[in-house]
């Protein structure tokens, strides 16, 4: 495969999803979801859910209506009921999906090493690595990790979400950046899939980010609540609404791991998951992600402009030419199992070095 294939810029892909999502009337969920909100008419007959929903939602699949059910997708006046439950006047139905975006983009199987971190019949958990954006979208066809999924399950397809054409069954229920490494989980089956859409619709699951951010972080630990949308003059870029009413509802918590004085090593906590939360959520506190040239942080933003410390942060940034940010812990309930099951990646070379060596160059001064 030619180099070019993989030289997708994330925001492209953004703008795709973005542009595919335009008509949808749920503005408040997050981008790989549907939510629908019902109440019973008075004068609606005593019938079972499962078929209600299948007459109510025409463009979904008996079995995806069942699945959704099954998995806790399906709240009868904010309980979980089974698909025989006969619907009654004043029920108040619930409904998370995973999103369609364009069914008529075919995925193409492509063979791009992927690195599998667990794998079982329902799901897996990929490590996904620097330069590899995750979702097709227009003009945007291949060179994925969709693509890489579709090839590496290409013998068991017709079982898994990826085994037809319809963009909304490539089992992916989350994404990270292009030049954001860490884990990923993919779905391997329809009901596995719709449970982990309810899952991350709902905040359930526990993701992580280790980040290596410009300044000294004051206090240990602290949140970031607030919303997140384009910036209009760019719209490459995203931005903090103070106003509360443009924008999503974004919230990031966030502790100190490290501190090097100019630079700190942070673990964010994302309870909700909007395109770049964690890269805006910190520049808008004036921290911005070390290394990230979207946002302003491959330039020296804290420390003097001396030759030595100059040289020293223009080296990091030839080793670490992205924004320092990696996918470090991923946790949820298993779809099958039940049991809560958690992950934890090391690393990426290029940002452990980084870190390293801002840790010897202070202490080193400190000597």
């Amino acid at each position: 495969m030619e180099e070019k294939d993989f030289n997708i810029e994330d925001d492209q892909v953004h703008e795709a999803l973005d542009s595919a999502l335009e008509d949808e009337s749920n503005s408040g969920t997050d981008e790989f979801f549907e939510k629908h909100d019902i109440v019973i008419d008075p004068k609606q007959s005593m019938i079972r859910l499962d078929k209600f929903l299948i007459d109510r939602l025409s463009h979904r699949s008996r079995n995806r209506v069942q699945n959704a059910i099954r998995s806790g997708a399906v709240l009868v006046d904010n309980k979980e009921v089974k698909p025989n439950y006969r619907i009654k006047p004043g029920n108040r139905i619930s409904v998370v999906f995973p999103r369609s975006f364009d069914e008529n983009l075919e995925i193409v199987a492509q063979d791009i090493p992927l690195n599998i971190v667990y794998e079982d019949d329902s799901l897996m958990i990929i490590n996904k690595p620097l330069g590899l954006a995750v979702h097709p979208g227009v003009g945007i066809p291949n060179g994925t990790l969709v693509n890489a999924i579709a090839y590496h399950l290409r013998d068991t397809i017709e079982r898994s979400p990826v085994g037809t054409n319809d963009y909304t069954r490539a089992g992916i229920v989350h994404r990270i950046d292009k030049d954001t490494t860490g884990l990923m989980v993919v779905a391997k089956t329809d009901l596995a899939l719709t449970n982990l859409a309810r899952q991350f619709f709902y905040h359930t699951i526990e993701r992580r980010y280790w980040a290596l951010v410009w300044g000294d972080m004051e206090g240990d630990s602290g949140t970031i609540v607030a919303n997140i949308g384009r910036n209009p003059h760019d719209r490459r870029l995203f931005m903090v609404f103070d106003d509360g009413e443009d924008g999503k509802h974004a919230v990031t918590h966030w502790r100190v791991l490290e501190r090097f004085y100019y630079c700190t090593l942070v673990e964010c906590r994302l309870e909700t998951g909007r395109t770049h939360q964690i890269r805006v959520h910190m520049k808008s506190i004036g921290h911005t992600l070390f290394g990230d040239q979207r946002y302003g942080g491959n330039q020296i933003l804290k420390g003097t402009v001396y030759s030595k410390y100059r040289q020293f942060v223009e080296n990091n940034l030839e080793i670490l030419p992205r924004q320092a940010l990696h996918a470090k812990v991923l946790g949820f309930t298993h779809p099958t199992t039940s049991e809560f099951i958690r992950f934890e990646s090391e690393l990426p070379a290029d940002m452990q070095t980084v870190i390293d060596r801002w840790r010897d160059y202070v202490n080193t001064r400190k000597i």
